[in-house]
């Protein structure tokens, strides 16, 4: 018996954390690095025939070169040339009409510009598995075929007669992909969030870059005995730039 279509959208938000100012002194036998105090006025004022970088308050604010050095002091300096963004490329993902024991899969992009100099983090969870909400009907997360995948481990899936919904990453651009991905026949479930299961990073980097970019890919396949019906459920991905 055909099923009616499965629709899983996805969607995404952007979250800034931004840690407490500190100040600090550092230093070894060939430097010191000196944060005693905090500014009280930076960034980069300009004007029809004026343009003016600026730091007050700081120690030593400017810009220091030398024959095989450049330092730039001053918060005015922070500012980056690649700026914070993140994009899906589909936030509506339709896995058609369903035949039992006949996997089907779907993908979507995601892509990372991130100017941090300490990287970012992409986090996803599910608000539930796979749902009629009428009758109640569910569409489990995938175990994979031997049981063992969950939010945290990945495993193989590769049977027709293992059952449920999960997913994968591979890498595009760069190799930002949460681990567990090597094989190509790996899964992992989303978190749950009905089950107060915590987000899991899908993707991360540890460096500034104009372009990262992995493909995922949802994997669903259903029984026999599965009803029929519209399921459905949202993807959340958050992404989060480090400092």
């Amino acid at each position: 018996m055909k099923k009616i279509i499965p629709i899983l959208f996805a969607i995404c938000y952007l979250i800034f954390n931004i840690a407490p100012a500190g100040a600090f002194t550092m230093s070894n036998d060939n430097w010191v690095l000196q944060m005693g105090n905090f500014n009280t006025a930076s960034g980069k004022p300009t004007g029809p025939s004026n343009k003016l970088s600026l730091t007050v308050g700081q120690t030593s604010p400017g810009l220091y070169t030398g024959t095989n050095f450049k330092v730039r002091s001053g918060f005015q300096y922070i500012s980056s040339i690649i700026p914070f963004a993140f994009s899906i490329d589909n936030i509506s993902i339709d896995f058609g009409t369903l035949s039992p024991t006949n996997p089907i899969t779907r993908t979507n992009t995601l892509t990372v510009s991130n100017g941090s100099a300490n990287g970012y983090s992409v986090t996803a969870f599910e608000n539930h598995q796979l749902l009629v909400p009428a009758i109640g009907s569910v569409i489990p997360d995938t175990t994979c075929d031997n049981g063992s995948c969950s939010q945290t481990t990945s495993a193989a899936w590769t049977n027709i007669l293992t059952y449920g919904f999960g997913y994968r990453c591979d890498n595009l651009v760069r190799t930002d992909c949460a681990s567990g991905f090597a094989s190509a026949d790996n899964y992992k479930q989303f978190a749950d969030n009905s089950k107060s299961e915590t987000a899991v990073s899908v993707m991360s980097g540890t460096n500034a870059s104009s372009s990262a970019q992995v493909r995922i890919t949802y994997k669903l396949n259903i029984s026999n005995t599965q009803a029929a019906g519209l399921y459905n459920n949202v993807i959340t991905y958050i992404a989060t730039p480090t400092f």
